[in-house]
């Protein structure tokens, strides 16, 4: 393994004069727009210097896809196609310096430190892999939207698809096994409740993939509105406060804070909570999704572009072709953390809280939640949610209502939509939905 840090035309052109490189291989992946750019600048000082480029495809996305037909069953031959072995020995130039692994200084990451944070690795990978395919995947189906047991009973597998340590299609096939094995049992509760998991769990490895294809085939979506006709809707009136409330969990909403507390502490939480932060920034807050969006990048520890901005727009709003979930964060509290001990545990003011005033602290008269908090201060909620959403449900509405932007979303879906149909697909009225929330919770 050599190591370089510098910019990548620089350092294979270097490489190039030290030792004729003959061919370059590349994962390929589905990235921001500085990745994108930089892929470009790489495909052209290879194509100048007569270097062939292979990119071996990961997952099911496609390059340069001109339609969504038959999107699907393209997935499906590609994850069931067998897994490339590891190759047994590779050649490696001689008389190269080795390099050295730069420091977190000169990444610029000293001083952040995540020590609840999952490791990394292709060893924790398969170890995870097995571990949620032997016991902690039996609830996924049931738990994988409350932020409490979800940290167990999803498979955590998602900074491992990132970061390429385990694969979607490695996923895909030991979910298989799984599958067959328990479809060979008898059909006892506890193997339906496996398989009814396991189902769950592979239309989310689709999933994944079918959003990755959203920014593969536009990638401007990182930094506009997938909907132009959306285009000035928030923009102008971004709340710095605001944003910096939700931003470091304090506004005055318990489950919100707690959820982005967990982020910066772990860097991941369940589907729904990404969902519900992002909704919550985008209708309570009214913040334009841009800003928001790259400051959750940041704390993801499973950050993956392909999802997070087609998945971003479509918690926002500015799809054109997604119904807009505006969600009740206090409802979402009391269903999804029925009992407090995610928010006791992420928001310590409201530790000694009891239970019935724990989801709405702002009932409790000012000097008895001084004393039933030790002293602890909580935030009062920083918006009035009803009004926030009237004004977000009337800002749509105008919008929605002009023709132009029936044609504008139209023009979405087509480039955008899902091709569910395909041999052996169920009908359409019979089908379920695709889930609306992140994609990368696997």
């Amino acid at each position: 393994l050599l190591i370089r840090t510098g910019e990548v035309v620089e350092v294979l052109a270097a490489l190039h004069a030290e030792t004729p490189i003959t061919a370059l291989y590349s994962h390929q992946e589905t990235g921001d727009w500085v990745s994108f750019q930089r892929d470009r600048a790489v495909a052209a000082w290879a194509q100048s210097h007569g270097i062939p480029w292979m990119e071996p495809p990961q997952g099911g996305v496609i390059r340069r896809m001109r339609s969504r037909d038959g999107w699907a069953a393209h997935w499906d031959s590609v994850m069931c196609a067998p897994v490339i072995p590891r190759p047994e020995h590779v050649e490696s130039p001689e008389n190269l310096e080795v390099g050295g692994m730069p420091t977190a200084t000169e990444l610029g990451v000293a001083g952040l430190s995540r020590p609840e944070a999952q490791r990394g690795g292709a060893l924790a990978g398969q170890s995870l892999l097995r571990s949620f395919l032997a016991t902690r995947g039996r609830d996924y189906r049931k738990f994988m939207g409350k932020p409490e047991p979800a940290e167990d009973t999803c498979s955590r597998l998602s900074p491992h698809l990132a970061w390429g340590t385990v694969s979607a299609r490695q996923a895909f096939h030991a979910a298989r096994l799984r599958r067959s094995d328990l479809q060979a049992q008898p059909a006892t509760p506890d193997a339906r409740a496996w398989l009814a998991s396991l189902e769950s769990f592979e239309a989310r490895l689709a999933w994944r993939c079918h959003f990755m294809q959203k920014l593969e085939s536009e990638p401007e979506i990182e930094h506009r509105n997938m909907c132009r006709a959306y285009d000035g809707l928030r923009e102008d009136h971004f709340d710095e406060a605001a944003f910096a409330a939700w931003a470091e969990g304090r506004t005055g909403y318990p489950l919100v804070d707690a959820c982005m507390r967990a982020l910066a502490a772990t860097g991941w939480i369940t589907f729904r909570m990404r969902a519900m932060l992002m909704a919550f920034a985008a209708y309570d807050l009214w913040l334009h999704w841009e800003r928001p969006a790259q400051h959750l990048a940041q704390l993801f520890l499973d950050y993956e572009p392909g999802i997070h901005y087609p998945q971003v727009q479509m918690q926002s709003g500015t799809t054109g072709i997604n119904a807009l979930r505006m969600y009740d964060v206090t409802k979402q509290a009391r269903e999804c953390d029925p009992e407090g001990h995610f928010i006791r545990r992420w928001v310590p003011e409201l530790a000694g809280v009891p239970l019935e005033h724990l989801h709405t602290p702002w009932d409790i008269p000012p000097l008895t939640r001084l004393l039933i908090t030790g002293g602890e201060t909580y935030p009062a909620p920083i918006v009035a949610r009803q009004t926030a959403v009237a004004r977000a449900r009337a800002g749509f509405a105008l919008i929605r209502q002009d023709p132009e932007t029936k044609t504008a979303a139209q023009a979405v879906f087509q480039r955008h939509g899902s091709r569910r149909d395909k041999p052996g697909a169920p009908p359409k009225k019979n089908r379920k939905k695709p889930p609306s929330e992140p994609a990368n919770l696997v």
